[in-house]
This record gives C-alpha cells, structure tokens and sequence, in this order.
C-alpha cells in the first residue's frame, strides 16, 4: 500500500514537473494549477502583487489549489524521499497535525542525502 502511495506521490510530482510554466498556466487562466504546483513543491504560497505579475490573478482559485498541493507534499511518508532527493524544506508544513513527523522523515533523508 506504502508503495502504491509513493508511486502516485513520484507520478504527481513528475506531472507537475512536466506541465506548463507558470507564465503559459497564467495566460490559461489555471489558477489553481499554480497553487497546486508550488503546494505539491513545498514552496510558500504567493502573494497577491506577485501572483498579480503573472496576469489577473484569481487568488481563491490559487489557494484552492495551493492547500490540495500542500496536503500532498506534507505527508509525512514521503518525507524521507524529499529529503533524499535533496529538496530542500522551507517549512510549510509547519502547523499541520503531521509537521513533527513529516520534519524528522525529511532530515532523516537530508542527512543520507549529503
């Protein structure tokens, strides 16, 4: 089950990884493609002035997006694999019921990965 999980987590991330840039997600109006990308990323979210430089923001539709992102980047049982890979967290995980586990998985992988 661990494995089909990893799995669908890794095919995600390549998804993400593969989709348009941001610029091309912007023009398309995908709002919420935007957040999920930089939540599945485990980047912070954006500011409005800065989603704003993307075009005419629709700052509900990014969160949205944002927060199912986030919810699928701070499980903690891929957390050894981020940090294996070496991405590096910037604590956006921080508050969720998880954030204490998903953070030792993540040095955890940190730590073998240098």
């Amino acid at each position: 089950m661990l494995f089909k999980k990893f799995a669908v987590f890794v095919v995600s991330l390549l998804i993400v990884a593969c989709s348009s840039s941001d610029i091309d997600l912007a023009k398309k109006g995908d709002w919420h493609g935007i957040g999920y990308s930089d939540g599945i990323n485990g980047r912070h979210a954006r500011s409005f002035n800065e989603l704003q430089e993307l075009g005419q923001a629709n700052q509900a539709e990014y969160e949205h997006g944002y927060v199912g992102g986030l919810e699928e980047y701070c499980n903690p049982n891929f957390a050894y694999q981020i940090g294996l890979n070496g991405q590096y967290y910037e604590g956006v995980c921080e508050g969720t019921k998880e954030a204490q586990r998903f953070r030792m998985e993540w040095q955890r992988g940190w730590n073998e990965s240098n």
